[in-house]
């Protein structure tokens, strides 16, 4: 029988992340060659992760890279079956090092086919630490992102956000990470109003009132105030005509206050303002620009951006399920 040193031990430890028995005994079988070692881990890895397959790997890491010209972000999950495991250096290294082999590709496959290192690819390289760790590993999420100016901000390594600027400035940086925690906050879809369809808005025009209405009844019952029913959910319906039909009820509401009609004009812009913000739900959910700026709710983000001349043209979102 070959004799196995523990410097040799040591040395497949430090290259596959393998425990040290696993190494020693992967060494004894291929008889001391160090490349087959790595291929009998490898092998390992294989039944471990064919075993594994139908497990649920919920937990993971959210990994983000900006290349050195700020012009191309990518952001993955590295995803595993347990947060014990997530947390762990060795297990943000490995994600880690995934996400700088990601920097170069365009989707979940192309990194997959990437190499990790000269031995193997980023499959076979997790295939390897299946074996190792014991846990189902993945590749969950995988954004890539290109612009004159890529910034991003990834919170407690479970969620993450790319924004693309469409210039580069002196406040590039500030205004893209900024940007980056407001969607990986709230979650927007899309980046304005504009880009609703508009089959999709009515949809949910309809299923929000029919909801509103339902609470209404038990409400009612239960001798609740009654919520208001929006008459729009998206600033893609307050068209000139809505707002001119609201302008003629407030003037007709104050001319049956008494108001003198010479301070009209004072009252009803603040009248509009709050009849839009009351009628745009949609547009605060789910558009970005449209959405109260997190760090100053007196504004929104377009508001926002706009204040530090800057100019927002996309933005990519991974979380951890």
């Amino acid at each position: 029988m070959v004799k196995i040193t523990a410097a040799e031990v040591g040395k497949l430890r430090n290259t596959t992340g393998a425990g040290m028995m696993d190494c020693k005994k992967a060494l004894v079988e291929a008889e001391g060659d160090f490349d087959k070692a790595i291929e009998v881990l490898r092998k390992k890895g294989q039944k471990v992760a064919a075993k594994r397959a139908d497990r649920d790997s919920s937990e993971g890491v959210v990994v983000a890279r900006i290349n050195d010209d700020n012009t191309r972000g990518v952001m993955i999950s590295l995803n595993c079956e347990t947060d014990f495991v997530s947390k762990n250096d060795d297990y943000v290294a490995l994600a880690t090092k995934v996400a700088e082999a990601a920097l170069n590709t365009n989707s979940k496959e192309e990194l997959l086919a990437a190499q990790f290192d000269d031995s193997m690819t980023v499959a076979e390289k997790l295939i390897e630490q299946t074996g190792v760790i014991g846990e189902k590993l993945e590749i969950g999420g995988f954004e890539a992102y290109e612009a004159p100016f890529v910034g991003v901000y990834v919170h407690g390594g479970k969620i993450g956000a790319l924004t693309g600027l469409s210039t580069s400035s002196d406040n590039a940086a500030e205004v893209a990470k900024s940007v980056s925690m407001q969607v990986a906050s709230m979650g927007a879809t899309t980046l304005s109003y504009k880009d609703f369809d508009a089959e999709f808005v009515q949809s949910e025009t309809e299923a929000r009132i029919a909801a509103i209405e339902k609470d209404n009844i038990e409400r009612g019952r239960l001798g609740k105030a009654l919520k208001n029913i929006p008459l729009f959910i998206s600033r893609s319906q307050v068209t000139d005509a809505a707002l001119a039909e609201a302008k003629a009820n407030f003037e007709a509401e104050l001319k049956a206050e008494g108001k003198p009609e010479a301070i009209w004009d004072r009252i009803i812009p603040g009248k509009l303002e709050r009849f839009i913000s009351d009628n745009v739900s949609l547009d605060k959910e789910q558009a970005l620009l449209d959405q109260d700026f997190i760090m100053d709710d007196s504004k929104t983000v377009a508001q926002y951006v706009d204040s530090k001349g800057a100019q927002v043209v996309g933005f990519k979102r991974v979380s951890i399920a």
